[in-house]
C-alpha cells in the first residue's frame, strides 16, 4: 500500500511540473508586455525598462522559465544580490535557508506565486488565500447535497426498478444533467431570490460574508450559501443518482448477494452490509472529478451569484489581463485536482483491493 501512494505521489509531482510548463508557456506566448500590463497607463520607457529588470522579463524565454520554476518550486535557489531578480528575503515569504552556494543561497519555502498586476502589488498567494476558502464552502456544500440526495435516490430507483418511482427520477436526473449551469443560476436567482423573495427571504445575489450596515465589520450570512450550492450540486446529483443505480443493480446481480437473501436478510440489511460498499466504487471515483472541478471555481455560478470565490477572481482577472493571478490560479486548481484524485486512489483501492494488485 505504501509503494502504491509513494508511485500516485510522484507521477503527481511528474503531472505538475507539466502544468507548471504549459502555463507559462500559454502565458508568455500571448500578445502583449507584461511590464505594460503591470503598469498600465501610466507607463514611460524608464519605468519600462526598470520593470522588466525587476521581474526578469527582460531575459530570454528559456531563463523567464526558469525563474518561474524557482519561483513556485519549493525547493529553489536565489542569489543574495538585491539587484538581482531571483533574490529571496526569508522574512517577507517565511522561507528557511538551507544552504549556500557560491552568490546562491538553497532555501526550502512556500511556491511564490508572484505579485498581482492590478492590485497594487498584492501578492497572488494573499488573493487566493482570500478566495478560495469561500469556493471550497460552496463546493462541500454542493457535492455534500448531491451525494447525500444521488445516493438515496439511486438505491430507491435501484429497488425499484421500471416502476413509476425509478421513471420519475430518470426523468429529473436528466433534466438535471441536460441544464447549463449558468440557466440554472439564472433561473434560481430570479425564481427563489426575486418572485418568491418574500416567501423564501433568499437574495438573488449575495456572498458568504456581508458587510455590516453600521460599518462594524463583516458577518457570516450562510442563507447566501443555499441558491448556489443547489444550483452547483444540481449536475452531479444527476450523476451520482444514475451510477447508484446502474452500480447497484449490477451488484445484485452476484452470487454473495443472491446467497445473502437465500439466508433471509431483508432488503435494507443487503443493502447496508453487502452491497452499498461495493457499489460506491463508480460514485466515488465520478465525484472526485467534480468536486475537484468545482474547487477549480465554479465560474459561472459565483459570478451570476455574486459569490466572491476563487472562479470570480479567475474571471475579473481575465478581464483586466492580470496574469499572475491568472497563472497562480491554475496552477493552485491543478494542485489540487492532483491531491483530490491520490486522495480518492487510495481511497478506491481501499475499498477494492485488486487495485493495488494491478
Amino acid at each position: 500500500m505504501f509503494q502504491y501512494i509513494l508511485s500516485k505521489i510522484f507521477y503527481g509531482f511528474l503531472t505538475l511540473f507539466g502544468v507548471v510548463t504549459v502555463i507559462f508557456l500559454l502565458f508568455n506566448i500571448l500578445p502583449g508586455d507584461p511590464a505594460r500590463m503591470m503598469l498600465d497607463q501610466r507607463e514611460d520607457t524608464e519605468q519600462l525598462q526598470n520593470i522588466r529588470k525587476k521581474y526578469g522579463f527582460d531575459k530570454p524565454l528559456l531563463t523567464q522559465y526558469a525563474y518561474y520554476v524557482n519561483d513556485v518550486s519549493p525547493i529553489s535557489f536565489h542569489s543574495t544580490d538585491a539587484n538581482n531578480y531571483t533574490f529571496f528575503s526569508l522574512e517577507k515569504y517565511s522561507g528557511t535557508k538551507l544552504f549556500t552556494v557560491g552568490n546562491y543561497d538553497m532555501v526550502f519555502k512556500y511556491p511564490y506565486l508572484r505579485q498581482s498586476f492590478q492590485k497594487n502589488g498584492k501578492s497572488v498567494s494573499e488573493v487566493i488565500k482570500e478566495t478560495l476558502p469561500n469556493t471550497a464552502v460552496l463546493a462541500i456544500a454542493a457535492i455534500s447535497i448531491a451525494l447525500a440526495l444521488g445516493i438515496v435516490l439511486g438505491i430507491i430507483s435501484a429497488v425499484f426498478k421500471d416502476t413509476f418511482f425509478d421513471r420519475i427520477i430518470a426523468v429529473l436526473s436528466t433534466f438535471g444533467m441536460s441544464v447549463p449551469s449558468f440557466f440554472s443560476a439564472i433561473l434560481f436567482a430570479w425564481f427563489f431570490g426575486f418572485v418568491l423573495h418574500n416567501y423564501t427571504g433568499l437574495e438573488m445575489t449575495g456572498s458568504l460574508y456581508e458587510v455590516d450596515d453600521f460599518g462594524k465589520g463583516t458577518y457570516i450570512k450562510w442563507k447566501n450559501l443555499i441558491l448556489p450550492a443547489l444550483v452547483l450540486g444540481i449536475r452531479p446529483l444527476a450523476v451520482v443518482i444514475q451510477l447508484m443505480r446502474n452500480s447497484l443493480l449490477e451488484v445484485f446481480n452476484q452470487d454473495y448477494i443472491r446467497t445473502a437473501k437465500a439466508k433471509g436478510l431483508s432488503t435494507f440489511q443487503i443493502i447496508k452490509i453487502h452491497a452499498l460498499k461495493n457499489a460506491l466504487n463508480p460514485v466515488i471515483t465520478a465525484i472526485s472529478g467534480w468536486f475537484a472541478s468545482m474547487l477549480a471555481g465554479a465560474v459561472f455560478v459565483e459570478y451570476i451569484f455574486n459569490w466572491n470565490g476563487l472562479g470570480k477572481e479567475i474571471v475579473n482577472s481575465l478581464n483586466t489581463l492580470d496574469l499572475p493571478v491568472i497563472m497562480g490560479s491554475v496552477l493552485v486548481v491543478a494542485t489540487l485536482f492532483i491531491l483530490i484524485n491520490i486522495i480518492v486512489d487510495v481511497l478506491y483501492s481501499w475499498l477494492d483491493p485488486r487495485i493495488r494488485l494491478e
